[in-house]
């Protein structure tokens, strides 16, 4: 019989969390700002920028830029590339698999709360074979707010059926600790993500895995953990 869970429901961020994805969003960005005669960014000025979604990161991108007329005409190519690129590049983060497996056979509640738009959440799910795993996909376009909002994860618990103060929330940047911390649910994080290239530990999260099994020890009770 599986231990106890500690939590009833976990909520993950995607990117830099659960799969590393900035190669993929990097080069959709640059294809994007191509078709405006802009240059192409070094990948790591793209991952700086990653966390508030699409349109945030555009305009950081081209904050430097010579102005561009429509913004959203960017926009517009930046999601057409990155369909075709979703996916493609990125890899899961070591044991991310294992460990949704083993939280969601001993009974826990699995979300994805990611503030990617909800279209490409699910296609990057899909292409990694991690769909089948949640129970509810929250997208930056699902709700009329985004993280850090704590609305989010007060829907998220809702939807789940779970209290608040027995559901944790995992992400990679400060962003999804001050989303958990202001909903009143637990800030866990892992250090490897795109927190704006700062450490994670600045941002005040409960507790930091230094590996996705990690998560899934510490939830079931595994000694040391």
């Amino acid at each position: 019989m599986p231990t106890r869970p500690r939590v009833d429901a976990l909520s993950f961020d995607l990117d830099g969390t659960l799969i590393d994805t900035a190669g993929e969003i990097a080069e959709a960005a640059n294809r994007a700002i191509a078709e405006f005669g802009l240059p192409a960014q070094p990948p790591a000025a793209v991952t700086l920028l990653i966390g508030h979604g699409a349109r945030a990161l555009l305009q950081g991108l081209l904050a430097g830029q010579p102005a561009v007329a429509d913004l959203d005409a960017v926009l517009a190519r930046f999601e057409h590339h990155y369909l075709a690129t979703t996916g493609t590049r990125g890899q899961p983060y070591a044991g991310c698999a294992e460990m949704l497996l083993r939280l969601r056979g001993a009974g826990v509640r699995l979300a994805c709360v990611t503030n990617k738009e909800s279209r490409l959440a699910q296609q990057l799910l899909h292409r990694h074979g991690l769909a089948a795993a949640f129970d509810l996909v929250i997208g930056g376009d699902t709700l009329p707010q985004k993280k850090p909002d704590p609305r989010v994860l007060v829907h998220t618990a809702s939807a789940l059926g779970v209290d608040l103060a027995r559901m944790a929330h995992v992400g990679d940047s400060a962003i999804d600790v001050q989303a958990a911390r202001s909903a009143g649910t637990a800030a866990w994080a892992v250090p490897w993500g795109y927190n704006g290239g700062r450490p994670i530990e600045a941002a005040g999260p409960d507790h930091v895995f230094l590996s996705l099994p990690a998560v899934a020890d510490h939830v079931l009770g595994y000694p040391g953990a």
